[in-house]
């Protein structure tokens, strides 16, 4: 039984392109299906999160780190009695349209589409990646997915202004989006703050007394598990402290959101699409743990010097290669020189490097530069 607040897969506005009804998979199932089957999900294992291959092959790249969100997702979107199969398939889509090399690549990329007075923005990316860039069926280009899967990738971490952004005037920009996709950003940074302390602690980039007194509430728990396990491996200790923050910040996401949709009165879904903010948040404490956790890995991961080098290589490769095809178009492949006849040739040089792998955009600039 789903709330009343969440999406009923019968009420979908349902695809771009009218599809009979599958026999025994509802319309968000088939979605997810069909991004898993993607190849632009696909080219996610072979794309930076925080870590390149240099450290680890057992570190989280894109793929692993959406599956982890994803399973984040279907608990606390089941835990809210919302619908699950949307909310998977809005876990695995969301980060779609990242480039390769992560937020270095990404930085770089927007900053070579500014001095050519547009930009990147990785969900607008994704959108263009379901609705045009894969070609699976004979009967439509794109995915043609429904158009709560297309809305939630463009709202579930942002408001988009319609007068700035009137291309997606269809995706009622002036309304909230549904708790499904309310949750994602959310569940997201769950997945990332564990995730990462995670990585940098097994890549010593971070040392436990380091954890220990730049996030309070990762001491808390620590002492915990060090009271019930105080014979265990320092390892076992630091997981079983990761495990217990994962789930305060699961637990407390689903316990606040119930509480702003009993006070704020949501029955509906259209209450919660009329809302002047969005319902699904963690609590004051919660929320204030989470920013000491982000803005600790700001400091002390994100920013490292020994991740430095690897930072700046990423910006200048992603940098020459968007300069070099701007100036020799007809070394892109056919498709893109065919789509820069319709299209500016810097979107389409975009395009072509956000799709990359880290791998394959090495190979390019070890060719071209």
């Amino acid at each position: 039984m789903l709330a009343g607040y969440a999406v009923q897969v019968e009420d979908s506005r349902g695809r771009r392109f009218p599809e009979a009804s599958h026999p025994y998979r509802n319309d968000y199932q088939r979605d997810r299906d069909r991004i898993i089957h993607a190849r632009a999900f696909r080219r996610l294992v072979d794309k930076t999160q925080v870590f390149t291959r240099r450290y680890s092959d057992h570190f989280r790249n894109r793929l692993t780190h959406t599956i982890e969100v994803s399973q984040i997702t279907r608990t606390v979107a089941g835990a809210l009695a919302l619908n699950v199969d949307l909310a998977e398939a809005l876990a695995l889509v969301h980060d779609l349209g990242h480039p390769p090399f992560g937020h270095a690549g990404e930085k770089a990329l927007d900053a070579a589409m500014r001095q050519q007075e547009l930009s990147f923005d990785h969900n607008l990316h994704a959108l263009r990646i379901v609705e045009d860039f894969e070609q699976r069926y004979a009967a439509f280009r794109g995915l043609n997915l429904t158009f709560e899967v297309r809305e939630g990738i463009i709202k579930h971490s942002r408001d988009y202004d319609a007068a700035t952004h009137p291309e997606l005037a269809e995706y009622l920009l002036e309304q909230r989006p549904p708790l499904e996709a309310q949750l994602i950003d959310l569940t997201d940074e769950i997945g990332y703050n564990t995730a990462d302390l995670d990585d940098g602690y097994e890549a010593h980039l971070l040392t436990l007394d380091q954890i220990r007194a730049g996030v309070p509430v990762f001491e808390r728990f620590l002492g915990e598990v060090e009271r019930i396990y105080p014979e265990a491996p320092e390892k076992l200790q630091f997981n079983e402290t990761l495990k217990r923050i994962l789930n305060r910040m699961a637990d407390d996401l689903i316990s606040n959101t119930q509480a702003r949709v009993k006070h704020a009165g949501v029955k509906t879904l259209a209450d919660v699409r009329s809302r002047k903010e969005r319902i699904a948040a963690f609590s004051a404490e919660v929320e204030g743990e989470r920013k000491q956790i982000k803005d600790f890995l700001h400091e002390n991961l994100y920013y490292s010097p020994s991740l430095a080098g690897e930072k700046d290589d990423a910006e200048r490769i992603v940098t020459d290669l968007f300069a070099f095809w701007m100036s020799n178009s007809s070394s892109l492949p056919r498709q893109y020189q065919e789509k820069a006849m319709e299209e500016s040739l810097p979107r389409v040089v975009c395009d072509y490097i956000a799709g990359m792998t880290d791998h394959f955009i090495i190979e390019q600039y070890e060719k071209y530069c």
